[in-house]
């Protein structure tokens, strides 16, 4: 089946959920017109189902191919591509000063799901081009801004993060990329880079890299790595593209999944070196990195959620249609649908609610970025920064998370023909396998959650978003619905266990941080499932005085009496299964 983008349970989320519209009224978000929003989505949707979502089984299937140093995408991609740029969806969030359209990264945040629910693969591209754009606008010298800002805004050319190296992975300062200051100001690049995503293709003239190497009087580590923009083409005075540039595609992965997304080994100086251009200060390229990162960390979230959405979709289609047995009670005549079945209907109700609460994690961690620059009070914008920097790594981690489990649920819901690739559903299954891993494995969000963020000031900004959240409780305690179920007791137990985790949290940091580290990754889950709860709590509230409330305090009452449930033993797994981690050579070593 196709994809269809679900626009009402978006707008809820964005609206209610992530607190869009409450922003726009208190004038965060300036002179912008939320009355668009759904004509925007609409369109993103319709682009999806009628041009992206058609190509994604014909992606998997056809691959990409490496030959003379030249990569050639799946049928159907570059045209796709083309329509994609003059339809104008590459600009959606761009800065008009560069031909833009200056909307919200909230709603840019949206489109992410939509392109990742109905052709993830393609989807990758401008996600990476997005953060090569924030880059340059945020470090990049006006000279440079002037040549390549406004092609990759309109998508004309795109751009790639060349940053992992073989012995450099999640240890980024690990890397031996070399430049050479050259005397026109200019530098020369040496060094391969692997598992670049979108690192060579036939879908624009140009592609703009954006790597990190090492001048040779650099400090040793992080603290010695320079940011450089290498074009795969030069540029020439009149903004034609003029030689090319010594970087080049020396192989190309085979993957588990993403197969019509080419990820590439590049390799420079082989032909004397790449010619670059710094980025900001050198020695400082980690900063940049940071900016770059940090924005393709939320789209990795988003595309978890989006997966999820398309496998849920699927799975749901698959279970009306597909008939075994008999419902409880019924004897006789055709069999029933499996969705009669409690498990199935149960492991739908999983895909959809943790879809919906994943979904407004990630939408709320574009709001507070948003706001973060564009409020006009100075400590709103502040907060907002702290909001945002602590949301990220649990819009990552916990929606990536989502879309494994989702996918993986939905192969089941299939059945054996989930294990038959003509379905389509082991399809999702293996794409998104690899949103935990990238742009910061899963594990690394983790920590940076408990070691920075949270550490970073007391807590204070954790401890200000559970006062929000237990807000958000009081009203559906207050509200009496008995449709809430236990909804209102559960999520004050998973906010009670998170508060103390935390807590226990912040004293071991510093005084035993292998033991923080040790519970680092169920305490993000903790705060995922207690947020997601939260929030989808909120959206109920907000649907049921709008009139149209049973389906979403189903859905909250489903995540917070299935999913949020279980913050109890995951508030003991963090706080007391430290010692039996941190013994764990006695086992992993014997």
């Amino acid at each position: 089946m196709s994809y269809r983008a679900p626009i009402n349970d978006m707008l809820l989320a964005l609206n209610h959920g992530a607190g869009l519209e409450a922003a726009v009224k208190a004038g965060h978000y300036g002179d912008f017109d939320a009355d668009i929003t759904a004509a925007v989505l609409e369109e993103a949707g319709k682009f999806a189902s009628d041009v992206l979502a058609p190509l994604n089984r014909v992606g998997d299937e056809h691959g990409i191919k490496l030959e003379a140093d030249k990569v050639t995408t799946a049928p159907g991609w570059p045209d796709a591509y083309q329509r994609w740029i003059a339809a104008g969806w590459n600009a959606v969030s761009g800065p008009e000063t560069s031909g833009g359209q200056g909307l919200p990264l909230a709603i840019n945040a949206v489109c992410t799901e939509i392109w990742s629910a109905s052709n993830i693969a393609f989807g990758l591209c401008p996600l990476v081009t997005l953060s090569a754009i924030e880059a340059l606008d945020a470090h990049g010298s006006s000279e440079l801004k002037k040549i390549y800002l406004e092609k990759l805004v309109s998508g004309q050319w795109t751009g790639t993060m060349l940053l992992t190296e073989p012995q450099a992975g999640s240890d980024v300062g690990a890397l031996r990329s070399r430049a050479e200051r050259a005397s026109d100001g200019s530098y020369r690049i040496t060094g391969t880079k692997i598992f670049i995503t979108y690192g060579d293709h036939d879908m624009t003239d140009n592609i703009v890299h954006f790597v990190l190497a090492r001048l040779p009087d650099a400090p040793a580590g992080t603290k010695g790595i320079s940011l450089f923009l290498i074009p795969k083409f030069m540029v020439n005075a009149d903004g034609s593209l003029g030689s090319r540039n010594d970087i080049y595609p020396s192989g190309v992965e085979h993957k588990l999944g993403m197969h019509a997304s080419p990820t590439c080994t590049m390799t420079m100086g082989d032909r004397g070196g790449a010619i670059g251009y710094l980025i900001g200060e050198e020695n400082k390229g980690m900063q940049c990195m940071f900016t770059m990162m940090n924005q393709a960390r939320l789209g990795v979230g988003l595309e978890g959620v989006g997966i999820a959405d398309r496998a849920y979709q699927q799975a749901l289609d698959f279970a009306q249609g597909r008939r075994q047995g008999h419902a409880i009670g019924k004897s006789g005549g055709d069999p029933d649908p499996i969705i009669a079945h409690p498990d199935v209907k149960r492991m739908l109700m999983q895909m959809r609610a943790s879809t919906a609460a994943a979904r407004t994690i990630c939408y709320a961690t574009a709001v507070a970025l948003d706001i973060s620059v564009r409020a006009k009070d100075a400590n709103v914008r502040t907060a907002a920064a702290a909001r945002g920097a602590l949301l990220t790594p649990i819009a990552k981690a916990f929606s990536s998370d989502i879309g494994n489990e989702v996918t993986y649920l939905g192969v089941q819901i299939h059945g054996g023909m989930g294990f038959i690739e003509e379905t389509g559903a082991a399809q999702h299954f293996r794409d998104a396998r690899i949103t935990p891993i990238y742009e910061g494995t899963n594990g690394i969000q983790a920590i940076d959650l408990v070691m920075r963020k949270l550490a970073a000031d007391g807590g204070a900004s954790v401890f200000s978003l559970l006062d929000e959240l237990s807000a958000i409780v009081s009203r559906v305690e207050a509200s009496n619905d008995p449709a809430f179920g236990t909804t209102g007791a559960k999520l004050r137990d998973a906010l009670g266990s998170l508060d103390r985790a935390s807590r226990w949290l912040l004293e071991h940091v510093t005084s035993a941080p292998n033991d923080a580290l040790a519970g680092a990754t169920p305490y993000l889950r903790l705060f995922g499932s207690t947020l997601g709860g939260c929030l989808l709590a909120g959206e109920a509230l907000a649907a049921r005085a709008d009139g149209d409330g049973e389906r979403y305090v189903t859905l909250a009452r489903f995540f917070a009496e299935n999913i949020s449930v279980q913050a109890v033993s995951l508030e003991k797994t963090v706080t007391d299964s430290a010692e039996a981690v941190n013994s764990a050579d006695a086992v992993l070593l014997a």
